[in-house]
């Protein structure tokens, strides 16, 4: 019986707070929205993409070149460079 009782009070914590986040996007408070940077700068982040717990994968722009670079504890490094007219 304390499993269902447990189970039945995480559920509810969940539920008020789903509804909680409901309410304050409904009102403006909270929102999952990015800010969007002009497209006239010269240097843009792309993307993002995780590896590991302390590798990623970053994807920027700067000016007609995209960079594709990989950072870990020990650094950064460029892995690759393409213009925009190679990728379209």
């Amino acid at each position: 019986m304390d499993v269902l009782q447990q189970t039945m009070a995480i559920l509810l914590v969940f539920g008020l707070l789903g509804g909680s986040l409901w309410w304050l996007r409904r009102r403006g408070f909270a929102g999952l929205a990015v800010a969007r940077r002009p497209a006239s700068r010269r240097l843009q982040y792309l993307e993002r993409l995780p590896l590991g717990p302390q590798h990623m994968l970053h994807l920027v722009r700067v000016g007609d070149a995209e960079l594709l670079l990989s950072s870990s504890p020990s650094g950064c490094v460029l892995i690759e460079k393409c213009s925009q007219k190679a990728i379209q």
